[in-house]
């Protein structure tokens, strides 16, 4: 045994030596050995053959434990790692200076300092001047919105209603289409389109509108011909309202009767199966308003009658009446049998909020529905009241309209009494009864509930009953604001507009052109005398506002690069926000999440943990604060630490409140330059120069004729005085022309680095840099053919492009560093980032190709990045930030041949492994970032990963030591699977009737579907059969949810450090040294011990929160 511990010892570990007590030991045990098998009176030899058979185990034992301690002692030299991190930084830093040219940009801003001011960013002044001008915008808006209405009306007041009129109009789905014969269909005929920039690159016709009428709707019926005549006269002010604001977007006139007028005229593109469920009426804008903010109690009759279709129905009723409600109206579930009780208990006696959250919430609970006993509405009754009087009592819902919505089969019980105690005489409380299923017995008495409550009865015998039936509610509640003729202008939460034509191309491709947008809308009323006592609705016209468009009037130069803009509601909903993620990836399609629209200021500004952020803008309020926040970058897997001020103000004339955010420290100062027109444009047309496209420098959408211009070719175009009638941004363009004279040198000075090719090192791709103004200028080192980085500052590489909401990362990064030192990363290498929602981003806008080449590009580059800056007086501000793009073989190379001793080094000085070389099988080298995350490692694979999932003992090691401090952020904006076991904890015990029970209910209820819809043409169609194979395992479903995930950053102060791991029966030793001026640290780990039984890798996968009600 004694040999093979001494062959153990490899030629690289001469310094290695037994020692402590296991020396003297094994020296022992040795000579013994030696005096047994010598003989010559020792003690050992007279004990004969029973010693022997004893000595034999114990050398087992012996050497066992002499291998483990020799394994354990193994030591790595600080002194070699900390040579190899001081050469290895070195290194790195003198070609990211050279290539990058950051000394020579920080001379060029140091030069100018004496002719420049630095100004504090005044965050109040700038709040205040960005609604005012945002209040002008929207009064504009508001403003064409009032002369549709008035033109609307007077349309109706002249016109004399035709039982027989015959009237051929533009049907937005038969336009330019033709029969088998050629020849234009009905309502169709040559409707002229052209596409249009202004109109998402639609094509459009601006000289005409066009209607839209439902599928389940009559084109040809005398109400909907009558309608579409009376409001050709819209056209007009469609066309005048465009030319006074021609940032106007879509305008229309929703019917009371369903059809929908559009302006301008497009080709409306029906769903695969040919039919247009689109119906304006059901939209938000139109509901809201068309009546005011409501609380209503929906009640529901779940007793036995009401089984098989009628429950199936009595569902679909319920679903719809919710569909109607909006995030200023207030709602409770009511169910009845023997007993009352709420589909919610956690609502018990309540009303909530009827956001999008709520009303999704409830829909799942009223699937789950099930009918048995007997009805007694009475009690049901009596229980809604006490909710709806309660809430007026206490000042809580909405303090206007209230109403009970009864849906039943049928009421056998006298309800005077009930009325009489909580409803008459004032009958403040509107009562609507749906009287569901072909039986009629007990018609009279559910018609006589709701017209002795001032409310609406209605039977609803088919599915297809229900939409128009529940339709008719909002025409009696807005009959108080129609009499009064109350024209209030509302306007709407942020929605995704999915109505337009390109809907299919949007969400399976094009995520950059699915716009945020808020409508503006008011209500058209009958002002005929004959009818005006009845309270007529006509219907409602209104106009849409891109958000995006809004918030241009926030430049991001005046917020500086962690800085930015926010919108939100009365309630608290985000309409704008850099963080706001609307959008989910599943399979290969972006789809809304469910509730994109009603997300919450506290869930994107979660540092508010005291919500006083939220609660004084809800309020309107103007004013300012402080906050610390944990701000992530990279898509999550970054942490920075800011401190933002926020300032925050409402806007006038809307329930939109403004707020806007500046980061202190860089964030608080603005420098300013100025330069001649001359000089400066002369400098703005080299090729490597560009500015950032998303940007307004120059307001080209006002002008038809300046559409199809860039932001660059306006400018250029309105300094050499070819348009001068653009609007420009002069601070901007100040700015953009000091910039590029500034930085001019630099065009030079990466072109004599590249024309000097036997100097050039291989793997230097490109060099870059951006300012302030959003100017960037590059040079490509290497040809596209050769770049690793093929799709670095590309068009779609929005990441690191400036933006409408984000400067580039390397500028945002680097702005967050000392100036002058180098930090280094690599992006990341899977295409799905931290967040549970498997946001894609501008990466859906690509095809799989160049999805594929991204991600194997990703990880094997590497990007250096520094920020300049400028000094005037004791202020510094950011001038920009340079760096350069390099591959990681390169980088590589560089650090394989310094982390490697030769073999004739001189290891008399050195405590510890010597030679020590990291391509040596038992010795692991990392190079790691301040993040944690690992750049170069001998398994190419490791680059881009967070180093806990490579090895989970090591990084565990390094937070219990403090080098690394773990931080917790939040996502409330997650995707998460459905968890099947979490509905009800009893449920597992019968799961197998609960299984048949449900396969009963949906053969049942599709059964009925089918027989109801059947027709012997659609028989030969599969659709029915198909969609039941098509549907997803509900397991697999996402739903939003709220996760924690952690991000890692390293704690300077530490500069280096190294321990020994105790695994089991083996020990590992691993150094690890800073990487001078760098963001990087060298890691050299013992890598003949496995301790991955003891440390389970430490990952970075989210964490669902859930919550104990």
């Amino acid at each position: 045994m004694s040999p093979r511990i001494l062959v153990s010892f490899s030629p690289l570990r001469k310094r290695a030596t037994i020692g402590g007590p296991m020396r003297m030991l094994a020296a022992a045990g040795m000579k013994s050995r030696i005096r047994g098998s010598g003989g010559g009176g020792s003690e050992s030899d007279r004990s004969g053959p029973r010693n022997g058979r004893l000595m034999l185990p114990m050398w087992i034992i012996l050497s066992s434990s002499l291998c483990l301690v020799v394994e354990g002692q193994m030591k790595l030299s600080p002194e070699t790692v900390q040579k190899w991190a001081v050469s290895f930084g070195k290194e790195i830093s003198a070609l990211s200076t050279r290539y990058s040219g950051a000394k020579l940009l920080q001379k060029k801003y140091k030069d100018i300092e004496a002719a420049v001011k630095i100004e504090e960013v005044g965050g109040e002044e700038l709040a205040k001047k960005f609604a005012e001008e945002m209040e002008e915008m929207l009064g504009r808006k508001m403003k064409s919105v009032k002369r549709l209405a008035e033109a609307a009306e007077d349309a109706d007041l002249y016109h004399q209603y035709n039982e027989t009129l015959m009237f051929e109009y533009f049907n937005s789905m038969l336009i330019n289409t033709v029969d088998g014969n050629g020849n234009p269909l009905a309502l169709g005929g040559d409707f002229a389109l052209e596409k249009n920039e202004h109109f998402n690159k639609l094509p459009v016709n601006t000289q005409l509108s066009n209607i839209q009428v439902p599928t389940n709707v009559y084109n040809k019926d005398p109400d909907i011909l009558n309608g579409v005549y009376m409001s050709e006269a819209l056209n007009d002010v469609f066309i005048d309202n465009f030319q006074k604001d021609p940032t106007l977007t879509w305008q229309y006139f929703g019917s009371a009767s369903g059809f929908f007028r559009l302006y301008p005229g497009i080709q409306w593109i029906p769903d695969e199966n040919g039919v247009v469920t689109f119906d304006c009426r059901n939209r938000n804008w139109y509901i809201q308003a068309a009546t005011s903010p409501k609380d209503v109690v929906i009640v529901v009759d779940v007793s036995g009658s009401m089984k098989g279709l009628r429950l199936t129905i009595a569902k679909h009723t319920i679903n719809t009446i919710l569909d109607t409600l909006g995030e200023n109206d207030f709602v409770n579930i009511v169910a009845y049998s023997d007993y009352v009780r709420y589909v919610e208990p956690c609502f018990k006696g309540t009303l909530v909020q009827a956001d999008l959250d709520n009303r999704e919430h409830f829909k799942l609970l009223v699937d789950g529905l099930h009918v048995k006993g007997e009805g007694k509405v009475k009690d049901a009754m009596k229980e809604s009241f006490k909710i709806l009087n309660e809430a007026a009592a206490l000042g809580q819902g909405s303090l206007c309209n209230q109403a009970i919505m009864l849906i039943t089969d049928g009421a056998m019980e006298d309800f005077q009494s009930v009325f009489e105690e909580f409803n008459w005489p004032e009958r403040r409380v509107r009562v609507f009864t749906y009287l569901i299923g072909r039986e009629m017995t007990f018609a009279e008495n559910v018609k006589w509930i709701a017209c002795n409550n001032k409310g609406y009865y209605t039977h609803v015998s088919t599915l297809a009953d229900v939409q128009e039936n529940v339709m008719e509610y909002l025409h009696v509640l807005s009959r108080p604001m129609v009499i009064n003729h109350d024209h209030d202008i509302i306007w709407t939460e942020a929605y995704m507009d999915s109505v337009l034509p390109t809907t299919k191309e949007l969400f399976n491709s094009q995520a950059q052109s699915l716009l945020l947008m808020t409508s503006v809308a008011m209500p058209v009323f009958s002002k005929k005398k004959e009818t005006l006592s009845h309270g007529i609705l006509l219907g409602v016209v209104g106009t849409d506002v891109a958000l995006k468009e809004l918030m241009r009037l926030a430049p991001r130069y005046k917020l500086g690069v962690h800085g930015y803009a926010f919108l939100i509601t009365n309630n608290g909903y985000i309409l704008s926000h850099p963080d706001l993620r609307p959008l989910y990836k599943e399979g290969k399609r972006l789809k809304p999440k469910p509730n994109y629209n009603s997300v919450d200021l506290m869930e994107v500004e979660w540092e508010d943990t005291e919500e006083k952020l939220r609660t004084a803008m809800v309020r309107g309020q103007t004013g300012t604060m402080a906050l610390d926040v944990r701000a992530s970058v990279d898509k999550g897997r970054r942490v920075m630490f800011l401190k933002n001020d926020y300032f925050y103000t409402v806007i006038n004339e809307t329930p939109f409140s403004l707020g806007i955010v500046l980061t202190r420290g860089y964030g608080q100062y603005i420098f300013i330059g100025n330069v001649s027109v001359e000089e400066g444009l002369h400098d703005l047309l080299a090729p490597d120069l560009t500015i950032a496209s998303e940007w307004t420098y120059c307001e080209t959408d006002i002008d038809p004729a300046h559409r199809k211009l860039s932001q660059l070719q306006a400018v250029v175009q309105y300094l050499t005085g070819k348009e001068p009638n653009l609007e420009c941004d002069g601070q901007l363009l100040q700015q953009t022309l000091f910039d590029a004279v500034v930085t001019a040198p630099m065009e030079a000075y990466w072109t004599a680095l590249m024309l000097n090719t036997s100097g050039m090192e291989e793997g230097v791709e490109t060099a870059f840099l951006g300012t302030r103004s959003g100017l960037m200028r590059f040079q490509r080192y290497a040809g596209v053919e050769k770049r690793i980085g093929k799709s670095f500052l590309t068009s779609t590489d929005m990441e690191n492009m400036f933006t409408l909401d984000h400067f580039p990362v390397w500028y945002r990064r680097a702005s967050e560093y000392p100036a002058g030192q180098f930090l280094y990363y690599t992006p990341r290498r899977e295409t799905r980032d931290i967040f549970r929602d498997c946001e894609a981003d501008y990466s859906a806008t690509l095809s799989e190709e160049e999805v594929e080449l991204e991600a194997e590009e990703a990880g094997r580059i590497v990007i250096a990045t520094t920020a300049v800056t400028v000094t005037v007086g004791k202020k510094t501000a950011i001038a920009g930030a340079i760096g350069v793009q390099m591959t990681l073989d390169m980088i590589e190379s560089k650090f394989w041949a310094i982390a490697s001793q030769p073999n004739d080094t001189d290891c008399s000085d050195i405590d510890g492994i010597c030679p020590l070389r990291c391509d040596s099988f038992d010795i692991a080298c990392y190079v790691i970032d301040n993040n944690g995350f690992v750049i170069i490692s001998k398994e190419r694979t490791d680059a881009g990963r967070f180093f806990g999932e490579v090895d989970g003992s090591v990084m565990t090691t390094l937070i219990r030591m403090g080098m690394f401090k773990r931080v917790s952020l939040f996502d409330y904006q997650a995707m998460c699977k459905m968890n099947l076991h979490s509905v009800n904890s009893a449920r597992p015990l019968l799961s197998p009737f609960y299984g048949l029970a449900s396969a009963l209910k949906w053969f049942l209820s599709n059964f009925l579907l089918f027989l109801l819809e059947f027709n012997i043409c659609g028989f030969w169609h599969t659709d029915h059969f198909a969609d039941a194979s098509a549907h997803k395992k509900r397991g697999d479903m996402l739903q939003p949810c709220d996760t924690e995930y952690p991000s890692f950053v390293y704690e300077p102060s530490v500069k280096e450090t190294n321990s020994i791991i105790k695994c089991g029966r083996c020990q590992k030793m691993f150094v690890v040294q800073q990487i001078p001026e760098s963001n990087l640290l060298m890691l050299v780990v013992q890598a003949d011990c496995d301790c991955s039984r003891q440390y389970s890798p430490i990952t970075m996968e989210p964490e669902e929160v859930k919550y104990i009600l």
